[in-house]
């Protein structure tokens, strides 16, 4: 049994980015943990819109088998002005307690802010230093975020795992579906019909029929 954690800057970011393998673990017995780093702020998301998600979410981690989520409220959609050492060390004190054999955390290149700054955060969090030592880093992809950052190799999302979510990838969908607050209509990236064709392109990559990709940064044997 294997511990794992997932990191998201936002709810609904972790079945975007790997609701299948987070399904896949559970079904397994594994303990999957999850910390949603950001809670909207006042000025951009009414109180009512924050709750709403957050029930959301909750719908969404029974379905996926979800241990615990925590909430670490720092201040969306502008963790650039969160200072990089409270945020790491917010991060690293879970990561202490979890003490996973497996992270997945946001693409370092998404467009959005609060993903970058989850992304170094998490990087710096899980150092393998004194008590930390985390065996495997994953880098996960994001409808509407991973694909719309900078055109260059250094930003690129270049997946180098994937890993099969044929038997559950309609668990993803499902979970995807409590976020009515988050998900749109087709053709835009964050509808049903974009998360199946992206999983079954991934999964065509490496003839199966659906696969989650990620980024390979970090293994420790």
């Amino acid at each position: 049994m294997a511990n794992v954690l997932v990191i998201a800057p936002h709810p609904d970011d972790e079945v975007l980015g790997c609701g299948g393998a987070i399904a896949r673990h559970a079904r397994r017995g594994d303990q999957v943990h999850l910390i949603v780093v950001t809670r909207g702020m006042p000025e951009v998301f009414s109180p009512e819109s924050v709750d709403k998600v957050r029930q959301e979410l909750s719908a969404s981690q029974q379905l996926l088998g979800i241990k615990t989520v925590r909430y670490l409220d720092f201040p969306a959609p502008s963790l650039d002005s969160v200072p990089g050492y409270l945020l790491s060390s917010a991060i690293q004190a879970i990561v202490c307690d979890v003490q996973p054999d497996i992270i997945y955390l946001p693409h370092h290149g998404d467009i959005h802010v609060d993903h970058k700054a989850t992304n170094m955060a998490a990087l710096v969090a899980s150092r393998p230093n004194g008590s930390v030592r985390v065996p495997r880093l994953l880098g996960y992809e994001t409808r509407s975020e991973s694909e719309w950052g900078n055109p260059n190799g250094s930003d690129a999302f270049l997946p180098t795992v994937f890993i099969d979510i044929s038997e559950h990838l309609q668990t993803k969908l499902a979970a995807m579906q409590c976020y009515t607050s988050q998900l749109r209509s087709s053709p835009n990236a964050r509808s049903l019909e974009a998360i199946r064709a992206l999983a079954t392109y991934r999964g065509h990559t490496v003839n199966l029929p659906a696969a989650e990709a990620f980024m390979l940064i970090r293994e420790i044997n």
